[in-house]
């Protein structure tokens, strides 16, 4: 997913996922619902919104970034299409899309569930799922979803894996191959196998 900011350094993205799915106005299973989702957001959430598959519209513009960021969301991840980039740019709103349109979604598609499960639309991603509350972590180079449930194992996995790194660089830095580097320093890193 890209970033209207795309390539930028400095975007950064971390927060719960507050889950927002569209489906095609004549799903049958389609519920009203009242207000705007955007106006239920909680501080420091990511707004995380899923299209149906294939969907041309842009389920997100400037006006939702303009509200989550007076509400303090983190920001937002649309797994679908967005318009008006230059409002998020001008904004200094973080949010990530899988493409753009021009094309508004109120004819085809409308909210068919907030804050329930949602699938990735992908199709190198099939079994990927994104629940309410899982942490979305962003920067220049994508987004990624720790689990909920896997946090406490990430999180003891991680100093290791930073270390390792941090040690790798340096002897790359000093003439150090690749292999030999990878070889001597990465011995030790824990892995999913060790907890």
């Amino acid at each position: 997913m890209l970033s209207p900011h795309h390539q930028d350094p400095s975007i950064k993205l971390v927060g719960r996922a507050f889950t927002v799915r569209y489906i095609e106005k004549s799903d049958e299973a389609a519920t009203i619902f009242e207000g705007h989702y955007i106006d239920q957001v909680p501080p420091t959430s990511v707004v995380f919104i899923s299209a149906p598959q294939g969907t041309v519209n842009a389920l997100y513009g400037g006006l939702m970034s303009c509200r989550a960021q007076y509400i303090g969301a983190a920001g937002t991840v649309v797994d679908g299409r967005i318009r008006d980039l230059q409002e998020h740019r001008s904004l200094s709103y973080t949010v990530f899309a899988r493409g753009t349109s021009t094309v508004s979604p109120q004819e085809m598609l409308q909210v068919g569930e907030i804050n329930g499960r949602v699938s990735l639309q992908s199709p190198e991603q099939p079994d990927t799922f994104i629940d309410p509350g899982d942490y979305l972590i962003g920067d220049s180079d994508g987004v990624v979803c720790l689990p909920q449930a896997l946090v406490e194992k990430v999180m003891a996995l991680m100093p290791s894996q930073v270390a390792a790194d941090e040690r790798i660089t340096e002897a790359l830095k000093n003439g150090v191959s690749f292999t030999d580097a990878s070889r001597q320093h990465r011995a030790g890193v824990k892995s999913a196998k060790d907890l």
